[in-house]
């Protein structure tokens, strides 16, 4: 069995480290990009603490009236997203040639909602931290990379859970901790591999998992227009598409939603004919008011034409595993020291990865019996140096 456990750890791991290598390097400065996005101007402060541009307060301009600027300025777009802040007026509103726009035509532009200020617009795609977030989430190969990345995220955790078996075994004769540096090179990099494994276990655990779960978006998100959503809008099956010509009031939406879901705040709004919405309806995602439930959206669905509410239910548990598998992934939940703790444990599986490599390639007289042997004796017996 230790033969068997040691190869599966061999193997799984030399598949898969040189992708992880790469979302360690990548998920690096994604931890902080909240903080980057600040120091480079991308999230302007406004001095109007607890002022959201979600809120109601008299002093905020109409959402008709913010959605009236962003098409002005991009003629010929569509709406697609409304996404508001609910610590400071700053609101994006995301645009693109026609409803079902990819993601490669979409435009975001930033307002300030206390005066109807444009802020700047982005076309989506652009900035170094979106390079990095693509290369991390997909390798810009869409949906086939997302999954070729889960699947290496299945083999990282196949590589922890036999690293433990053998761990065990092997450190049973040793002191936990023990790094014999007055031996080998190599013998020293094996210590400091394990140590480190072992350390940030539980973090790799986590992460691993999660990042699993969020290459599963787009088939999740999938199945929740093809179940939830459908059932949502069953009344409206076989009507042909709203056009945007027709769109109502946004404010009417957004009062109608309120009033469905008092309490919450909006997160975001869903134009029809996009991913998160049907071809009938704004879809208003609100958050809750807690640390925990502000991570699981419920959308209200509201008849795009008339204003008229539809329907509003709480995502289904598939959904609500991928909302807290996002901020659990980055360490987005904790504030900056909870940030700082995330990249040290990254930094860690970077050293775990680079001395599994280094191990792998080094020169090696011992043979898979002798490491074998070395496990089955607590470390007392060693390979070759």
């Amino acid at each position: 069995m230790i033969r068997i456990w040691y190869l599966v750890h061999k193997w799984t791991s030399l598949i898969c480290t040189a992708f992880l290598l790469m979302l360690c390097v990548t998920g690096l400065p994604l931890i902080f990009h909240d903080e980057i996005d600040r120091l480079s101007g991308g999230a302007a402060q406004f001095g109007m603490p607890g002022v959201g541009s979600s809120g109601t307060t008299p002093g905020l301009l109409p959402l008709d009236v913010m959605m009236g600027k962003a098409l002005a300025a991009r003629p010929g777009d569509v709406p697609l997203f409304m996404a508001f802040d609910n610590d400071q007026p700053s609101m994006t509103i995301t645009t693109g040639p026609r409803p079902d726009a990819p993601a490669s035509q979409m435009t975001i532009q930033f307002f300030d909602r206390s005066t109807g200020r444009a802020l700047g617009q982005e076309a989506d795609g652009e900035g170094v931290m979106h390079f990095l977030l693509q290369l991390h989430t997909d390798m810009f190969l869409g949906l086939p990379g997302m999954l070729f990345l889960g699947a290496m995220g299945v083999l990282f955790a196949a590589a922890l859970v036999s690293g433990v078996i053998l761990y065990a075994p092997f450190m049973r004769k040793l002191a936990f901790g023990t790094l014999r540096t007055s031996r080998s090179t190599r013998l020293k990099w094996i210590d400091y591999h394990n140590l480190l494994g072992v350390v940030a276990l539980a973090w790799m655990a986590v992460v691993g998992v999660t990042g699993v779960i969020n290459t599963l978006e787009e088939p999740i998100n999938t199945l929740w227009r093809s179940r939830e959503l459908a059932a949502m809008t069953r009344e409206y099956a076989g009507k042909g598409a709203l056009p945007p010509s027709r769109y109502g009031s946004l404010d009417k939406a957004m009062a109608e939603a309120r009033k469905a879901l008092p309490g919450n705040n909006p997160q975001f709004i869903g134009f029809p004919g996009g991913k998160f919405s049907s071809s009938h309806h704004y879809a208003v995602f609100f958050q809750g008011d807690t640390p925990l439930t502000e991570r699981l959206l419920t959308p209200a669905l509201i008849d795009a034409e008339t204003g008229a509410f539809t329907a509003a239910r709480a995502m289904p548990w598939y959904n609500a595993s991928l909302s807290l598998s996002r901020p659990l992934h980055f360490g987005d939940y904790g504030g900056l020291p909870l940030k700082i703790l995330w990249a040290i444990l990254d930094l860690f599986t970077i050293v775990i990865l680079v001395s599994g490599i280094y191990l792998w390639l080094g020169k090696r007289r011992a043979s898979p019996a002798a490491h074998v042997r070395e496990v089955e004796t607590g470390g007392a017996v060693m390979p070759a140096e």
